[in-house]
């Protein structure tokens, strides 16, 4: 379904008017579509059919409990990056014997944490971690599910700061180096080794590096039988891209019968960890304008949101497009750079881009803002992080409470004498 259309010149999502919504609870906010990640996540998963598989949402993506809750209770599981995403799934209702854990800076307290939960399987990313998690596992009484991260050195053709399966990123250990860590891993005896791990990046919109990716596993299960090590899945991480201008990345179907092809012969459990795909286009960001004016030619738009509350244009120089929620076709446009109220010449949304003139106390919409938009939002210059709203049919509900002054500040003291 499109989370998000024009009725009337009003933009809508699914049956509610966001002017609506941004009369009730204020701007700025996010909104989510409950049509769309519900559909989102039952396609990728229904499109791998009949082979033995395990769909984790990325936690990182879009973290709202309301939105893990709805992963949940369509089947899903979870990948997660830390103590807190654990605790964050199981909150929401989640099944711990689906949840696998990545990331490079597992602390011990956090591997306790996840082996009293009962996770599916840590993967594991250095041999320090391996080490550690063998002691932790050893204090507990209990084994250890691991698959080691491999790093494939394949280029995913991505923005460099979201790549991650070339040798000169910290995530994972060499492919070359891997047999001989899985034998270590096999002879702990606290460790049991269940799996192979890799992700590559983040908005790949071509399926050829994930396929050259996994030619690469499938070499190593190969020369890890051959060793006597053998393993029960492979994790082929996420990354599959969306669409946020002119990208036409392959749908979840296409995705999968490239996957499927190669991997149904081997007899493994196939875990992916999409995250972006599902709830990416399913979110906006809604900001309403404060001021617009001009500097010797140079237009700006001057809204009430900022890279505070959506970093992605100011960190990747990431491309969203941009709609006002009330369309007025009368209009001109102008090229204009919107910007926030941050002090920092960083702090755009969009930067020499052509829009319909608008006006102050008129409302824009950021699109494609589900992933990587609330979950990555800050704090800076003391603002309050923004409302969360889930519409659903004709009905919207707050799913987070806008943040106040006063909750920033609770947990601060000023000791005597200062």
């Amino acid at each position: 379904m499109e989370p998000f259309v024009y009725r009337d010149g009003r933009l809508f999502a699914e049956g509610v008017d966001l002017a609506t919504v941004a009369e009730a609870v204020g701007t700025p906010f996010y909104c989510y579509s409950h049509g769309h990640l519900s559909a989102q996540a039952e396609g990728f998963d229904g499109a791998f059919g009949e082979l033995p598989h395990l769909t984790c949402f990325s936690v990182k993506a879009c973290s709202n409990l309301a939105i893990l809750a709805l992963m949940a209770r369509r089947g899903l599981g979870f990948d997660i990056v830390s103590g807190g995403e654990l605790a964050r799934c199981l909150a929401a209702g989640a099944d711990p014997t689906k949840i696998v854990y990545s990331g490079v800076g597992k602390s011990a307290a956090e591997m306790r944490q996840a082996l009293e939960a009962g996770i599916r399987c840590f993967n594991v990313e250095s041999p320090g971690e391996l080490d550690l998690l063998d002691r932790v596992a050893g204090k507990l009484g209990v084994r250890a599910p691991v698959a080691l991260r491999v790093n494939p050195d394949v280029d995913p053709q991505t923005h460099p700061y979201i790549s991650t399966g070339l040798k000169e990123n910290k995530f994972g250990i060499s492919h070359r180096e891997a047999v001989a860590e899985y034998r270590r891993a096999a002879a702990m005896a606290n460790i049991d080794v269940v799996g192979v791990d890799c992700h590559i990046g983040s908005q790949l919109t071509t399926v050829q590096p994930f396929l050259d990716a996994l030619d690469r596993l499938l070499a190593l299960v190969e020369r890890l039988g051959e060793a006597g090590v053998a393993v029960r899945h492979l994790d082929l991480g996420g990354g599959l891209g969306i669409r946020y201008d002119n990208e036409a990345p392959p749908t979840p179907a296409e995705y999968a019968g490239a996957l499927v092809e190669r991997i149904a012969p081997t007899g493994l459990t196939l875990i992916l960890e999409p995250g972006r795909v599902l709830v990416g286009n399913g979110g906006c960001f809604v900001t309403r304008v404060l001021y617009t004016k001009g500097n010797e030619g140079k237009r700006f738009v001057i809204v009430d949101g900022g890279m505070n509350d959506l970093v992605r244009p100011a960190l990747y120089g990431a491309y969203q497009e941009i709609l006002p929620v009330a369309a007025h076709r009368s209009r001109p446009n102008r090229i204009v750079d919107v910007v926030g109220p941050i002090c920092e010449t960083g702090d755009f949304l969009a930067r020499s881009r052509e829009l319909p003139v608008v006006r102050p106390g008129e409302l824009l919409a950021v699109m494609s803002a589900g992933a990587y938009g609330f979950s990555m939002a800050s704090t800076y210059n003391t603002r309050p992080r923004v409302a969360e709203v889930m519409v659903r049919g004709d009905r919207y509900h707050v799913i987070r409470e806008r943040e106040t002054v006063a909750s920033l500040m609770a947990g601060e003291q000023i000791p005597e004498g200062v």
